[in-house]
């Protein structure tokens, strides 16, 4: 548990999966054709408590949902990755950590399906995911979460890094 915790303590950028992660993974369709997510509001307060602290927060995902979008926006989460292809996420993910000159041992990534795998193989990255991933991402991850995506996973994951920096509850 100690590596965890040191891992923990090195985290200075969080990117994050959608669908699955942020979300339960589910989709609600409207009869008109309309579709749309939920959050849940205590991974929204991490985002902010993690941001408000300096740390790094990234979005990466095939899907495009527009509330999404607008969701993360208003939150102030500027580093936005969305709507490509799944196959496209290794390709995106380098893109990002090259124009920001980012180091991956000071990433979490949390995904929970097939294309989050090469990501969250990569020897540097801290690893994690939802209690509810597929077997195969369990498989590759330093770290599985207690809860569930949607169901505060992000929440554990910032807790946990800002806990381990002195830095949870310090901006309340």
């Amino acid at each position: 548990m100690a590596a965890i915790q040191d891992r923990f303590a090195q985290i200075k950028t969080f990117i994050f999966d959608v669908d699955g992660v942020l979300t339960d993974g589910s989709v609600h369709l409207l009869a008109s054709g309309e579709r749309f997510r939920t959050v849940n509001i205590r991974d929204t307060y991490a985002i902010e408590q993690a941001l408000k602290a300096g740390f790094r927060v990234g979005i990466l995902s095939s899907s495009n949902a527009d509330g999404i979008r607008n969701w993360l926006a208003n939150m102030k989460v500027s580093d936005i990755f969305m709507g490509g292809p799944s196959d496209q996420k290794v390709k995106a993910y380098l893109g990002y950590i090259a124009r920001d000159g980012l180091n991956e041992s000071e990433i979490l990534y949390m995904g929970d399906d097939l294309p989050d795998y090469t990501i969250l193989s990569r020897s540097a990255v801290f690893s994690t995911c939802p209690a509810d991933a597929v077997s195969e991402i369990k498989g590759v991850c330093q770290y599985i979460s207690p809860c569930s995506g949607g169901q505060g996973a992000v929440r554990d994951v910032i807790e946990q890094v800002l806990k381990a920096q002195g830095k949870w509850g310090v901006l309340l």
